[in-house]
């Protein structure tokens, strides 16, 4: 059984399915309801941690093979998601020159790593005082990318139940449960319940400009600010979590005036005047002291699996980790799955 109906769990139960077992998959609402419907829309590689600072936790052999993985999650990516992605490459920028010193250590890493990426002096009309542009990364529409994943599940023989929500392990039989709720409160995962913090992202999308201002996703002062045009012409920003932090620590999903009328003033700067707001809404992902993820069997528990803790990168990581928790699952267990071991978090 698999209990979330995002890009993890609809991965997971997808591979399982292939594999010639009988999966069903539980969502407490609808197919994409979560953070993989309502996250900026970024295929990003690598993990929520800049590269240099990744080779300090796991090793530089490891990162390197972590980022490598991820590269061809884009790819598998790209593959299954048909026309809700576009290759379009991001831009990480430098909030100021402390960053932009951090940004030049990172670059200098993944050159020297073989990794595609190029330096780019004060991208955004100067605003920034520089950035790297990840050639490879891509602008996706998440939540039909999502649903997409979930056909494709569906059509391998995976028994899709929405509206229904899995209380406790009491009541589940199956051999192997597999929890894939990111940042969602499950109450499933035994000693590590809560030691992946629910974390609120908030975003607002405008109104659609007549010309093309920005060409990918975009994301500055450490993650804080991100944004992205899409194809309609909207700007879709989000981020300035820095500016409530203790607020967002939570489950709820509704949004704030604080950090709404900044998302605002945000975009009004970035274009030049202001824009109407259409839509503001906020997920929840799943965040880990470490950045990174959270995947493997749970602690104490010989049936109950865990894939999750992206710390806001969960399009990318979401793929690739449900597919390596599916493998384990089916006695296939990589190595690269000791990077993310739950049992770290105690």
């Amino acid at each position: 059984m698999v209990v979330g109906g995002g890009v993890t769990g609809c991965a997971a139960a997808l591979q399982l399915a292939e594999a010639g077992l009988r999966v069903r998959l539980h969502d407490a609402r609808e197919i994409a309801g979560g953070a993989s419907g309502r996250n900026g829309g970024f295929a990003l590689r690598g993990g929520a941690a800049p590269y240099d600072v990744t080779v300090e936790v796991i090793g530089r052999a490891n990162a390197r093979s972590l980022w490598q993985l991820t590269e061809h999650a884009l790819d598998r990516l790209e593959a299954l998601a048909g026309d809700a992605f576009r290759r379009t490459g991001s831009l990480r920028l430098a909030g100021d020159d402390e960053e932009q010193e951090a940004l030049r250590v990172e670059y200098e890493l993944l050159r020297e790593d073989g990794f595609a990426a190029e330096w780019v002096e004060e991208p955004v009309g100067g605003r920034f005082p520089a950035a790297i542009f990840h050639p490879g990364d891509a602008a996706l529409q998440p939540a039909r990318w999502v649903r997409r994943l979930a056909v494709a599940a569906a059509e391998a023989g995976v028994e899709i139940r929405q509206q229904s929500r899995v209380g406790s392990l009491d009541e589940v039989e199956d051999a192997q449960v597999l929890v894939a709720t990111d940042g969602y409160p499950s109450g499933l995962l035994g000693p590590i319940e809560g030691l992946i913090v629910p974390t609120r992202g908030q975003m607002i999308a405008t109104e659609p400009l007549g010309e093309r201002i920005f060409a990918c996703p975009h994301y500055g002062r450490h993650g804080f600010d991100y944004w992205q045009q899409v194809a309609d012409g909207r700007i879709l920003a989000g981020g300035f979590r820095d500016f409530a932090l203790e607020s967002e620590f939570t489950d709820d999903e509704r949004t704030t005036p604080e950090l709404q009328d900044a998302l605002e003033s945000f975009v009004a700067e970035l274009v030049g005047r202001p824009l109407a707001v259409t839509h503001r809404w906020a997920g929840i992902f799943g965040l880990v002291l470490d950045f990174l993820p959270v995947a493997g069997r749970v602690p104490g528990e010989e049936r109950v699996w865990v894939a999750g803790g992206y710390s806001g990168h969960g399009n990318v990581l979401g793929l690739l980790c449900g597919e390596l928790v599916a493998q384990a699952i089916l006695g296939r267990e990589a190595p690269e799955l000791a990077w993310f071991d739950p049992a770290r978090l105690l």
